[in-house]
């Protein structure tokens, strides 16, 4: 499975929850699939994101 792959299950799991993922998680992971960033960015950048909001 290639990272395409992967990211599309990923995202057909979250919307079988009936729930739809943000534009910035979509950006993120297309920027994973090009190799612009790595998993551990978005890991890093969602932490901060949620953690930020938890905070306020």
């Amino acid at each position: 499975m290639d990272k395409k792959q992967a990211w599309d299950y990923a995202i057909g799991m979250i919307k079988v929850d009936g729930l739809k993922p943000t534009d910035d998680f979509i950006e993120l992971a297309n920027k994973e699939i090009e190799g612009k960033i790595t998993a551990e960015d978005i890991e890093k950048t969602l932490n901060k994101k949620y953690k930020m909001k938890k905070q306020l």
